[in-house]
């Protein structure tokens, strides 16, 4: 805008110059014809018109004379009434520009967080990989004086309730930025084309405030993978995110912080570099995080029960379950009046979380100590890091694997429930899905890469290794499985 104010300045400056001479010229010429006239004439000049015409054109000469002595001045007069003009223009336009987008999507609008990493328990894990996000955002050129580009995506990958829109929000609120939520859901439209539209202007808004955070929350609920034998809604605002997310460099200042807590079930084309190419995952907390979450929550508030007693009885609760523990206790004591927590109010709010909508696995100390050999065989045999809930296990990952890396993975997945078996002497029922996938890599095995020609002699042949080196280990495993009891966590110092 202001550039185009100072070329208007500058062309307005050289026609008012060229005008004041133009003017000066005719005059001049004219009078010269005008005295040429009078003296070739042989008639007698008897009206007072000549003269008339000689004094107009003579104070013609004069104001040309002025003007041109003048000019700065005229040329500033005029310049701020253009100036004028041109910001009232410039403020209907805007008002018009506005009012146009509130039409489209008045939902789509920025937010600032007051909330920060200190308000946030038990993502120390999490936080160091999103600190230097914030310090990108804070201190760009750090980062691009060196050609360093911030990835386009960064999705958070957990179960529910474990707090990754809180995370998302922390982000922003530490690097003092716009924060855009939206939930996948928002966009699924009734009608063809309106999920693209609103993606478009939520990516609009977001590079004009930028530096700024877009944080899309459930993204799977539009971000599922395509089977392509349909162009729906869906599929058309998934293309158009996946355009949006081309369209800016990483250099653009805006940031897209996505949260699912179903990553199978994404496009792949969402996954790829390029786009949500960072994926950080938030587990469930351990008794550590858990205390801090439980002290977060209490802060400022009298209680009198043992914390760390809590912490260790709340296992498998996320930190929603626990904001939704701690609340429930404090409205019994209301109920109670009383201004001080008793465990007389903990045990009501966990009954109810229990018997309501069981938002928590609840362990009692067998069930615990059952789950927590499943886990510490599960590291041993992996030598990798296994919290007390976590589902999934590290495999070994190879474009070519082979007969024996496949083997190998088989022995993961079977490794719980046979250390259980071992131990415990009785089979118990844990986790199918790892028992599920054994068989699902056998069968691939025999189907697929024909290398054996029965799935059913793989699983015993893995299972007969297994259980001949975990009887020989069991102190071992006992000695992992106390550290899950302690501390909900293996890490790989620990093997």
């Amino acid at each position: 805008m202001w550039q185009n104010f100072n070329n208007n300045k500058n062309d307005n400056k050289k026609n008012l110059d060229k005008s004041i001479k133009l003017m000066a010229i005719s005059a001049i010429v004219l009078l010269v014809l005008f005295i040429y006239t009078l003296y070739k004439s042989s008639a007698h000049v008897e009206s007072g018109s000549y003269y008339f015409g000689i004094i107009f054109l003579l104070g013609l000469l004069s104001f040309a004379i002025f003007a041109r002595l003048k000019q700065d001045k005229i040329q500033k007069f005029l310049n701020k009434n253009i100036k004028n003009n041109n910001s009232f223009s410039n403020e209907l336009q805007e008002a018009k520009q506005n009012t146009s987008e509130e039409k489209t999507d008045s939902s789509i609008k920025a937010v600032s967080s007051n909330i920060t990493f200190k308000d946030v328990a038990g993502i120390d894990d999490v936080k160091g990989e999103l600190e230097e996000i914030v310090d990108f955002l804070n201190t760009p050129s750090k980062y691009l004086d060196f050609g360093v580009k911030l990835p386009k995506g960064v999705l958070l990958v957990g179960p529910p309730g474990v707090g990754k829109t809180l995370i998302a929000r922390a982000v922003a609120g530490e690097a003092d930025v716009p924060f855009f939520y939206q939930s996948g859901a928002s966009f699924v439209q009734i009608y063809v084309g309106m999920g693209a539209k609103k993606v478009r202007e939520l990516f609009m808004k977001a590079k004009q405030s930028a530096p700024s955070i877009v944080f899309i929350d459930e993204i799977d609920a539009i971000g599922k993978k395509r089977d392509g034998k349909s162009n729906d809604e869906r599929e058309s605002t998934l293309n158009e995110l996946l355009t949006q997310m081309d369209g800016f460099e990483g250099d653009s200042g805006v940031i897209v912080i996505a949260a699912t807590n179903k990553i199978k079930v994404l496009d792949e084309a969402l996954l790829r570099p390029g786009r949500f190419d960072r994926r950080v995952f938030v587990n469930l907390p351990n008794i550590e995080d858990r205390k801090r979450i439980l002290e977060l929550y209490l802060n400022k508030k009298h209680y009198e029960f043992d914390i760390d007693r809590l912490a260790q009885e709340t296992s498998g609760f996320s930190s929603a379950a626990l904001s939704t523990l701690v609340n429930e206790a404090l409205l019994n004591m209301i109920k109670r009046s009383s201004k001080i927590v008793e465990q007389s109010d903990i045990d009501v709010a966990k009954t109810k979380i229990e018997f309501g909508k069981k938002q928590a696995l609840l362990l009692d100390e067998e069930q615990k100590e059952i789950l927590a050999i499943y886990q510490a065989s599960k590291a041993y045999i992996s030598k990798s890091k296994v919290a007390l809930f976590d589902e999934g296990i590290t495999k070994i990952d190879s474009v070519y694997p082979s007969y024996t890396q496949l083997l190998e993975n088989i022995k993961r997945y079977l490794s719980g429930s046979i250390a259980v078996e071992v131990i415990k002497n009785e089979k118990y029922a844990i986790n199918s899905q790892d028992i599920i996938k054994a068989y699902d890599l056998a069968q691939k095995m025999v189907d697929e890469y024909k290398m054996s020609t029965n799935t059913q002699n793989i699983i015993e042949k893995v299972s007969n290794t297994l259980r001949s080196e975990l009887s020989q280990n069991v102190d071992e495993i006992v000695r992992l499985k106390d550290i899950m009891l302690k501390n909900e966590v293996i890490s790989r110092d620990d093997i």
